[in-house]
């Protein structure tokens, strides 16, 4: 079955990179259109994050007001999959902010890993919309000192790869310079 898609977003994106490397604006600006100067179009953003302190609070807040009120947000921060699936409509992006959040959510939860991104990868098939994925590139410091750490950074670097393998687009973010790392063409429709 053929779905209509945005002729500017391929069906799966992935923008991987480091903290503050403009990876969440960029997808945002996909998402909406307005990356190159266009009108911008309705997308439904997807929030992984939880205000478990009052610096993550500050953040959410600060998400929120740059993204401004064009944004249909949906909070999900383990059911990720159920909330792609609900929130699929044809034309309308959805950008899901971010999966590093979304994968320490499921760990502290003591949640299937790899259950959990079958059901995200599975969830992708014959979509609707466009999704967009934000997700941070761990592996690039220092080895963590703990080994809950170490084991996130694994986690969190299968989970990377698991996307882009599975992502038509993915795009590496430093110092806010976007670097497209694959590009498989949108199909036609």
């Amino acid at each position: 079955m053929e779905h209509t898609r945005s002729s500017s977003l391929p069906p799966v994106t992935l923008v991987l990179g480091g903290a503050r490397s403009g990876k969440s604006t960029h997808a945002e600006k996909l998402a909406t259109g307005t990356l190159f100067g266009g009108l911008p179009r309705q997308a439904v953003y997807i929030a992984t994050a939880q205000a478990g302190d009052v610096e993550m609070a500050t953040r959410i807040m600060a998400h929120r007001a740059r993204r401004g009120g064009g944004w249909t947000t949906i909070e999900e921060p383990l059911k990720l999959a159920v909330a792609i699936q609900g929130a699929a409509a044809p034309r309308q992006p959805i950008l899901v902010d971010c999966l590093t959040l979304w994968l320490s959510n499921l760990m502290h939860a003591g949640a299937d890993l790899d259950e959990a991104a079958d059901e995200l990868v599975r969830s992708l098939e014959g979509l609707a919309s466009p999704v967009l994925f934000v997700s941070n590139e761990v592996g690039l410091g220092i080895v963590p000192e703990t080994p809950l750490g170490r084991a996130f950074r694994d986690a969190q670097g299968r989970l990377n790869m698991r996307m882009a393998e599975r992502a038509d687009r993915v795009i590496l973010m430093t110092a806010g310079l976007p670097l497209t790392l694959k590009d498989r063409p949108a199909p036609r429709g």
